[in-house]
Protein backbone atom coordinates (compact mmCIF):
# COMPACT_ATOMS: atom_id res chain seq x y z
CA UNK A 1 0.00 0.00 0.00
CA UNK A 2 1.30 3.47 -0.89
CA UNK A 3 1.31 6.37 1.55
CA UNK A 4 -1.74 8.62 1.59
CA UNK A 5 -3.36 11.44 3.56
CA UNK A 6 -6.61 10.86 5.43
CA UNK A 7 -9.35 13.42 6.05
CA UNK A 8 -12.71 12.96 7.75
CA UNK A 9 -15.09 15.81 6.93
CA UNK A 10 -18.19 16.46 9.03
CA UNK A 11 -20.44 17.61 6.19
CA UNK A 12 -21.20 16.79 2.57
CA UNK A 13 -19.97 20.24 1.55
CA UNK A 14 -16.60 19.64 3.24
CA UNK A 15 -16.34 16.23 1.57
CA UNK A 16 -17.03 17.67 -1.89
CA UNK A 17 -14.36 20.31 -1.34
CA UNK A 18 -11.82 17.68 -0.21
CA UNK A 19 -12.61 15.45 -3.20
CA UNK A 20 -11.87 18.32 -5.57
CA UNK A 21 -8.16 17.91 -4.76
CA UNK A 22 -6.11 15.98 -7.28
CA UNK A 23 -5.73 12.32 -6.34
CA UNK A 24 -8.48 12.36 -3.73
CA UNK A 25 -10.80 9.35 -3.39
CA UNK A 26 -14.00 8.94 -1.39
CA UNK A 27 -13.93 6.24 1.29
CA UNK A 28 -17.16 4.80 2.63
CA UNK A 29 -16.98 1.32 4.14
CA UNK A 30 -13.72 0.58 2.34
CA UNK A 31 -14.51 -3.08 1.79
CA UNK A 32 -13.30 -2.94 -1.81
CA UNK A 33 -11.09 0.15 -1.89
CA UNK A 34 -8.80 -0.81 0.99
CA UNK A 35 -8.22 -4.28 -0.44
CA UNK A 36 -7.47 -2.75 -3.84
CA UNK A 37 -5.00 -0.34 -2.28
CA UNK A 38 -3.26 -3.16 -0.42
CA UNK A 39 -2.69 -4.85 -3.76
CA UNK A 40 -1.39 -1.54 -5.14
CA UNK A 41 -4.04 -1.53 -7.82
CA UNK A 42 -5.19 1.88 -6.60
CA UNK A 43 -3.07 4.65 -5.15
CA UNK A 44 -5.12 7.69 -4.10
CA UNK A 45 -3.07 10.44 -2.50
CA UNK A 46 -5.92 11.39 -0.14
CA UNK A 47 -8.75 9.32 1.30
CA UNK A 48 -11.85 11.33 2.12
CA UNK A 49 -13.85 9.36 4.69
CA UNK A 50 -17.62 9.78 4.51
CA UNK A 51 -18.27 7.99 7.80
CA UNK A 52 -18.14 11.16 9.90
CA UNK A 53 -21.05 12.82 8.09
CA UNK A 54 -24.09 12.46 10.37
CA UNK A 55 -26.48 13.62 7.64
CA UNK A 56 -25.53 10.54 5.58
CA UNK A 57 -26.46 8.02 8.27
CA UNK A 58 -29.70 6.47 9.46
CA UNK A 59 -32.82 4.66 8.32
CA UNK A 60 -36.24 6.35 8.21
CA UNK A 61 -39.64 5.11 7.02
CA UNK A 62 -42.05 7.85 6.00
CA UNK A 63 -44.77 8.39 3.42
CA UNK A 64 -44.47 4.92 1.89
CA UNK A 65 -40.71 5.22 1.43
CA UNK A 66 -37.68 3.95 3.30
CA UNK A 67 -34.80 6.42 3.25
CA UNK A 68 -31.34 5.04 3.98
CA UNK A 69 -28.33 7.28 4.48
CA UNK A 70 -25.50 6.29 2.16
CA UNK A 71 -23.00 5.96 5.04
CA UNK A 72 -25.28 3.60 6.98
CA UNK A 73 -23.62 0.20 7.63
CA UNK A 74 -25.34 -2.96 6.42
CA UNK A 75 -25.82 -4.17 10.01
CA UNK A 76 -27.80 -1.04 10.87
CA UNK A 77 -30.03 -1.45 7.80
CA UNK A 78 -30.59 -5.10 8.72
CA UNK A 79 -31.85 -4.04 12.15
CA UNK A 80 -33.65 -0.77 11.52
CA UNK A 81 -35.35 -1.64 8.20
CA UNK A 82 -36.76 -4.94 9.49
CA UNK A 83 -40.24 -3.66 10.32
CA UNK A 84 -40.73 -1.36 7.32
CA UNK A 85 -38.99 -3.33 4.55
CA UNK A 86 -38.15 -6.89 5.71
CA UNK A 87 -36.79 -8.04 2.33
CA UNK A 88 -34.25 -5.22 2.24
CA UNK A 89 -33.30 -5.89 5.85
CA UNK A 90 -32.73 -9.56 5.02
CA UNK A 91 -30.55 -8.60 2.05
CA UNK A 92 -28.42 -6.34 4.26
CA UNK A 93 -28.17 -8.97 6.97
CA UNK A 94 -26.90 -11.58 4.52
CA UNK A 95 -23.99 -9.57 3.14
CA UNK A 96 -20.53 -10.96 3.90
CA UNK A 97 -19.74 -11.61 7.55
CA UNK A 98 -20.20 -9.50 10.73
CA UNK A 99 -17.03 -7.51 10.04
CA UNK A 100 -18.21 -6.59 6.55
CA UNK A 101 -21.74 -5.80 7.73
CA UNK A 102 -20.46 -3.43 10.39
CA UNK A 103 -18.13 -1.54 8.03
CA UNK A 104 -19.67 -1.80 4.57
CA UNK A 105 -22.29 0.77 3.56
CA UNK A 106 -25.13 0.97 1.07
CA UNK A 107 -23.55 4.01 -0.59
CA UNK A 108 -20.21 2.31 -0.98
CA UNK A 109 -21.83 -0.80 -2.41
CA UNK A 110 -23.83 0.93 -5.12
CA UNK A 111 -21.07 3.43 -5.95
CA UNK A 112 -18.72 0.49 -6.57
CA UNK A 113 -21.45 -1.52 -8.36
CA UNK A 114 -19.74 -4.89 -8.17
CA UNK A 115 -21.59 -7.25 -10.56
CA UNK A 116 -22.06 -9.79 -7.74
CA UNK A 117 -23.03 -7.37 -4.96
CA UNK A 118 -26.41 -7.73 -3.30
CA UNK A 119 -27.50 -4.11 -2.89
CA UNK A 120 -27.74 -3.21 -6.60
CA UNK A 121 -30.50 -5.81 -7.01
CA UNK A 122 -32.44 -4.35 -4.09
CA UNK A 123 -32.09 -0.82 -5.42
CA UNK A 124 -33.08 -1.80 -8.96
CA UNK A 125 -35.98 -4.08 -8.01
CA UNK A 126 -37.35 -1.40 -5.68
CA UNK A 127 -37.18 1.28 -8.34
CA UNK A 128 -35.29 3.30 -5.76
CA UNK A 129 -33.96 6.82 -6.16
CA UNK A 130 -30.26 7.44 -5.64
CA UNK A 131 -29.77 10.89 -4.10
CA UNK A 132 -26.42 12.63 -4.53
CA UNK A 133 -25.00 16.00 -3.58
CA UNK A 134 -26.07 17.20 -7.04
CA UNK A 135 -29.28 15.42 -8.10
CA UNK A 136 -31.70 12.50 -7.83
CA UNK A 137 -31.09 9.49 -10.11
CA UNK A 138 -33.65 6.77 -10.86
CA UNK A 139 -32.35 3.24 -10.33
CA UNK A 140 -33.06 2.33 -13.97
CA UNK A 141 -30.67 5.10 -15.05
CA UNK A 142 -28.09 4.69 -12.31
CA UNK A 143 -26.57 1.26 -13.05
CA UNK A 144 -24.72 1.38 -16.37
CA UNK A 145 -22.53 -1.73 -16.54
CA UNK A 146 -19.76 -3.56 -14.70
CA UNK A 147 -18.44 -1.25 -11.95
CA UNK A 148 -20.04 1.63 -13.86
CA UNK A 149 -22.71 4.05 -12.67
CA UNK A 150 -24.20 7.41 -13.63
CA UNK A 151 -22.09 9.16 -10.99
CA UNK A 152 -19.90 11.98 -12.24
CA UNK A 153 -16.42 12.86 -10.99
CA UNK A 154 -16.65 14.13 -7.42
CA UNK A 155 -20.34 13.26 -7.08
CA UNK A 156 -21.28 11.61 -3.78
CA UNK A 157 -24.22 9.32 -3.03
CA UNK A 158 -25.83 10.77 0.10
CA UNK A 159 -29.03 8.76 0.40
CA UNK A 160 -31.10 6.02 -1.23
CA UNK A 161 -34.90 6.25 -1.15
CA UNK A 162 -36.75 2.93 -1.49
CA UNK A 163 -40.48 2.84 -2.25
CA UNK A 164 -41.85 0.20 0.13
CA UNK A 165 -43.52 -2.63 -1.84
CA UNK A 166 -46.63 -4.65 -1.03
CA UNK A 167 -44.57 -7.83 -1.05
CA UNK A 168 -40.90 -8.55 -1.64
CA UNK A 169 -38.12 -11.07 -1.08
CA UNK A 170 -34.44 -11.49 -1.87
CA UNK A 171 -32.91 -14.92 -2.41
CA UNK A 172 -29.29 -15.55 -3.33
CA UNK A 173 -27.17 -18.57 -4.12
CA UNK A 174 -24.00 -17.70 -2.24
CA UNK A 175 -20.46 -18.22 -3.45
CA UNK A 176 -19.18 -19.76 -0.20
CA UNK A 177 -15.66 -18.31 -0.24
CA UNK A 178 -16.53 -14.68 -0.94
CA UNK A 179 -20.18 -14.74 0.21
CA UNK A 180 -21.04 -12.65 -2.81
CA UNK A 181 -24.02 -13.75 -4.87
CA UNK A 182 -23.16 -16.38 -7.44
CA UNK A 183 -26.66 -15.41 -8.47
CA UNK A 184 -29.21 -13.40 -6.50
CA UNK A 185 -32.79 -12.38 -7.30
CA UNK A 186 -34.82 -9.60 -5.69
CA UNK A 187 -38.57 -9.57 -6.39
CA UNK A 188 -40.76 -6.61 -5.39
CA UNK A 189 -44.52 -6.28 -5.98
CA UNK A 190 -46.03 -2.79 -6.27
CA UNK A 191 -49.57 -1.66 -7.23
CA UNK A 192 -48.11 -0.68 -10.62
CA UNK A 193 -46.58 -4.11 -11.21
CA UNK A 194 -43.72 -6.41 -10.27
CA UNK A 195 -40.02 -5.68 -10.58
CA UNK A 196 -37.40 -8.44 -10.70
CA UNK A 197 -33.68 -7.65 -10.49
CA UNK A 198 -30.85 -10.15 -10.89
CA UNK A 199 -27.30 -9.81 -9.57
CA UNK A 200 -24.24 -12.03 -9.86
CA UNK A 201 -25.19 -13.34 -13.29
CA UNK A 202 -25.41 -10.61 -15.92
CA UNK A 203 -22.48 -10.09 -18.25
CA UNK A 204 -23.08 -6.35 -17.83
CA UNK A 205 -23.91 -6.45 -14.13
CA UNK A 206 -27.27 -6.16 -12.39
CA UNK A 207 -30.32 -6.28 -14.68
CA UNK A 208 -34.10 -6.56 -14.68
CA UNK A 209 -35.75 -9.74 -15.95
CA UNK A 210 -38.57 -8.16 -17.92
CA UNK A 211 -40.26 -11.43 -18.99
CA UNK A 212 -40.62 -12.50 -15.37
CA UNK A 213 -41.93 -9.06 -14.43
CA UNK A 214 -44.67 -9.27 -17.06
CA UNK A 215 -45.68 -12.79 -16.03
CA UNK A 216 -45.69 -12.01 -12.30
CA UNK A 217 -47.61 -8.78 -12.78
CA UNK A 218 -50.43 -10.89 -14.23
CA UNK A 219 -50.10 -13.78 -11.79
CA UNK A 220 -47.94 -13.34 -8.70
CA UNK A 221 -47.14 -16.98 -8.10
CA UNK A 222 -44.12 -19.21 -8.56
CA UNK A 223 -46.01 -21.13 -11.25
CA UNK A 224 -45.98 -18.04 -13.46
CA UNK A 225 -42.23 -18.57 -13.97
CA UNK A 226 -42.53 -22.18 -15.19
CA UNK A 227 -42.59 -21.47 -18.92
CA UNK A 228 -39.88 -18.80 -18.88
CA UNK A 229 -36.15 -19.01 -19.51
CA UNK A 230 -33.18 -16.66 -19.54
CA UNK A 231 -30.88 -16.42 -22.56
CA UNK A 232 -27.45 -17.70 -21.40
CA UNK A 233 -25.68 -15.57 -24.00
CA UNK A 234 -26.46 -12.50 -21.87
CA UNK A 235 -24.91 -14.02 -18.74
CA UNK A 236 -21.41 -14.36 -17.34
CA UNK A 237 -19.52 -17.60 -16.94
CA UNK A 238 -16.54 -18.41 -14.72
CA UNK A 239 -15.00 -21.25 -12.72
CA UNK A 240 -17.94 -21.11 -10.31
CA UNK A 241 -20.69 -21.53 -12.88
CA UNK A 242 -21.41 -21.51 -16.60
CA UNK A 243 -23.89 -19.08 -18.19
CA UNK A 244 -26.32 -22.00 -18.55
CA UNK A 245 -25.98 -22.83 -14.86
CA UNK A 246 -26.68 -19.23 -13.90
CA UNK A 247 -29.67 -19.11 -16.26
CA UNK A 248 -31.18 -22.04 -14.40
CA UNK A 249 -30.37 -20.44 -11.04
CA UNK A 250 -32.18 -17.24 -12.02
CA UNK A 251 -35.36 -19.17 -12.70
CA UNK A 252 -35.10 -21.28 -9.54
CA UNK A 253 -34.29 -18.32 -7.30
CA UNK A 254 -37.05 -16.17 -8.79
CA UNK A 255 -39.59 -18.88 -7.96
CA UNK A 256 -38.21 -19.12 -4.43
CA UNK A 257 -38.33 -15.35 -4.00
CA UNK A 258 -41.96 -15.21 -5.11
CA UNK A 259 -42.86 -18.03 -2.75
CA UNK A 260 -41.03 -16.29 0.10
CA UNK A 261 -42.75 -12.98 -0.65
Amino acid sequence: MHNFDFVKPASVEEAVKALAQEGAQALSGGQTLIATMKQRLAAPTTLVSLTGIAAMKGVKAEGGNLSVGAATPHAVVAKEAASAYPALAKLAGGIGDPAVRNRGTVGGSIANNDPAACYPSGVLASGATVVTNKRRIAADEYFQGLFTTALEEGEIVTQVVFPIPEKAAYVKFEQPASRFALTGVFVAKYPSGVRVAVTGAGADGVFRWSEAEAALSKNFSAAAIDGLSVDPSTLMGDLHGTPEYRANLIKVLTKRAVAAA
